[in-house]
This record gives C-alpha cells, structure tokens and sequence, in this order.
C-alpha cells in the first residue's frame, strides 16, 4: 500500500508542475508517453498487460500494441509513429524475445530515436539474450538488431522472477520508474528550450 502510495504521489509532482489551466486533457488523443515493447506470447496478459493497465489507472498513456491497436491499422506505421512521438520506451525481455523480428525492430527504432529506455528481465537473464542468425534477416538487419540489444542490456533496469517474485510490489517499482523517468525527460527537455509536452498533455 505504501509502494503504491509513492506512485500517486510521483503523478501529484507532475500535476503540481503545471498551471491549474492546463490540467485538462485535450480532447484529441496525444501521443503515447510510454511504449511497451515487448514479446505478447510471453508477456501481453502478465506483466506488459498488467503494467499497461497499471499506467493507465494514473492517467499516463501507454502504447501495448494489442490494447491501443484495432483491426485496419498498418502494423509497421502504428507502431513506428507511437515509437518515434512516445516519450520512453519500457523494453520487456523475456524468453522468447529474441524470437521475434518485430520485438527486434521496435528496440532498434527505440534506441536509434535516442529514447530513455528501462529494460525489464522477465524470467531470462540478460547473457541469454541474443539475436538468432536463422536465415530470417539480413545481415545488416541482424548487426542492426544486435547493436539495439547490446546497447539496453546494458541499461540499468528491473528484474523479475515470475514464480518467485512479488507482483504488486514489482508493479509498483517498475510505475515508479516509468514516473520519474518520464519527469527527467521532461525537464531535460524544458532546459533544452524543446518540451515535449508530457507535462503540458498530463
């Protein structure tokens, strides 16, 4: 209850950041603040779902590709644009990751657009975490993919042991991240005379 506490509290600071006028949502639908990358066999009905839901209950706006996607969508053009306006990306690694082409491209176009990124290891550590040489991508694909994935394993981030380990405690530790990262996101961008809106939009 405490941990969770801490969450409402992080949103309060956000809100007390702004005028009292701005608060108000705008009518139309603003770009994602965090994008949950992620491999939806392993992960889109526990932890990347769970943590979207999460979000969503303290009034962020998260992009989890089967909660904000509808039939029609062009898959490759909904998700880049999401990638290249959200604010951060929450990579959520798991056993099966590596499997996917499209788990690959989301990180390498996450890293490339130069986003703050927080890394979580779901049940795999990350030395098993490697880009498979299958046949299935190009050369310059898998340097690409390779590069992307180097580069958030060794990003500072959050473990988590399935069986083993405390569900809300690790919700709540990892909403607490994805808040203060999203403040110093901010605030880099207020000092770079280039805001980004997340705290104008919240």
């Amino acid at each position: 209850m405490q941990r969770y506490s801490s969450a409402k509290s992080l949103c309060r600071k956000i809100i007390h950041h702004r005028p009292h006028h701005q608060i108000q949502l705008p009518i139309t639908r603003r770009p994602c603040d965090v994008f949950i990358n992620h491999r939806g066999t392993d992960t889109k009905r526990t932890i990347a779902g769970l943590l979207h839901d999460h979000l969503s209950r303290l009034r962020l706006n998260p992009f989890l590709d089967s909660k904000n996607m509808k039939p029609g969508d062009r898959l490759f053009d909904k998700i880049d644009t999401a990638i290249k306006h959200c604010k951060l990306g929450v990579a959520v690694f798991s056993p099966r990751y590596c499997e996917s082409y499209f788990c690959l491209h989301e990180l390498a176009l996450i890293m490339e657009s130069r986003k703050k990124v927080i890394p979580i290891f779901y049940d795999v550590k990350p030395s098993q975490l490697q880009v498979p040489d299958n046949g299935t991508c190009s050369r310059k694909e898998l340097q690409r993919f390779s590069r992307a994935l180097e580069e958030a394993k060794y990003t500072v981030g959050l473990t988590f042991d399935s069986i083993n380990g405390d569900w809300s405690e690790f919700l709540t530790t990892a909403t607490d991240a994805v808040i203060n990262n999203l403040i110093e996101v901010d605030e880099e961008s207020t000092a770079n005379r280039e805001p980004m809106g997340f705290l104008q939009n919240y």
